[in-house]
């Protein structure tokens, strides 16, 4: 079983800035959540019971989220509100939460080995806080489906064009199982489109062996001068270990960029069970609106020199 996830937190978030000068990207809304809560309850949907969220400086504000709070629940139950924040206390009863600080930010690997005392000896799950991915089933249930059967590592994959290659990690395919299930032969850390073994790019889910705190002990420090998640799963293959790769069933957001955060709320609302009417109504009501709003897209988007003032 895999029941332990780790969260890696401890960004900056500094392409949300000065909207997280003092709030954490990861509590930045997505209609009516924190974006890390619609990751917590992917990792509770697949099975995941206790989360190990590495964090840095000024992230208290997410451990008081997962966290009980007696005044607000009675303030709610006083005025038959209580079903505002049902989701969340589930959460906070049913699974349990330990915090552990990245000391310095030195990459997604060295976040990972950060959390190593608390995981010990078993396979975990990690949750990358920027993807959110919006499927029929929960992504990570697929990835622990194939790790408990196949007794492997697995990565969460997505085609992406081949010029964007060099923005992600990228599995080369030893084998093709299905459409959507594959034998990884090689990862390689952000290539350049020449050297890229194919256009899979891995994504922010994965199930890793307990053995890659062993690979992440030894600090290796990779691309951008970081230390890299994806070179250290590259030693557990080399090591002998077989890696596996699931291509991700749903639509995926990159909420770590503004655009893509945008994208996910307005999609996101689109599926609410009480607003998507609403929203979906104030969204036509623009069509007549979009000429005068096209316009005014590309005047903002002159230089200032060309504009008429």
């Amino acid at each position: 079983m895999v029941t332990k996830a780790i969260i890696p937190a401890g960004g900056l978030g500094t392409r949300f800035l000065p909207a997280t000068k003092s709030l954490p990207k990861e509590m930045l809304p997505i209609f009516d959540k924190p974006a890390i809560q619609y990751i917590v309850e992917e990792g509770v949907k697949s099975g995941i019971k206790s989360f190990v969220v590495v964090t840095g400086r000024n992230k208290s504000v997410i451990e008081d989220h997962f966290d009980v709070h007696p005044e607000l629940d009675a303030f709610l139950e006083s005025k038959n509100k209580s079903e505002l924040i049902e989701g969340i206390s589930k959460i906070v009863a049913t699974s349990n939460f330990i915090y552990v600080r990245q000391k310095e930010p030195l990459g997604l690997g060295h976040a990972v080995w950060s959390a190593k005392h608390v995981i010990g000896n078993e396979p975990v799950a990690v949750f990358l806080p920027d993807d959110i991915i919006m499927g029929k089933t929960a992504t990570m249930a697929q990835l622990v489906q194939v790790a408990l059967q196949e007794k492997c590592n697995v990565v969460a994959v997505q085609e992406v064009p081949m010029e964007d290659v060099s923005r992600y990690g990228i599995i080369g395919v030893r084998k093709q199982f299905s459409p959507n299930l594959f034998q990884v032969k090689e990862l390689v850390e952000k290539p350049r489109v020449s050297d890229a073994p194919s256009n899979l790019a891995i994504v922010g889910r994965y199930v890793l062996s307990p053995k890659i705190f062993d690979v992440l002990e030894q600090q290796h420090i990779g691309t951008g001068g970081e230390i890299q998640l994806t070179d250290a799963i590259q030693e557990l293959l080399l090591s002998g270990e077989k890696v596996f790769a699931v291509k991700i069933q749903g639509e995926r957001y990159d909420t770590g960029h503004p655009m893509g955060l945008l994208k996910a709320n307005i999609d996101y609302a689109l599926r609410h069970p009480r607003h998507a009417e609403t929203i979906l109504a104030y969204l036509k009501s623009l069509d007549k609106d979009f000429v005068v709003m096209q316009g005014k897209a590309d005047a903002l988007a002159k230089p200032v020199g060309s504009l008429v003032l």
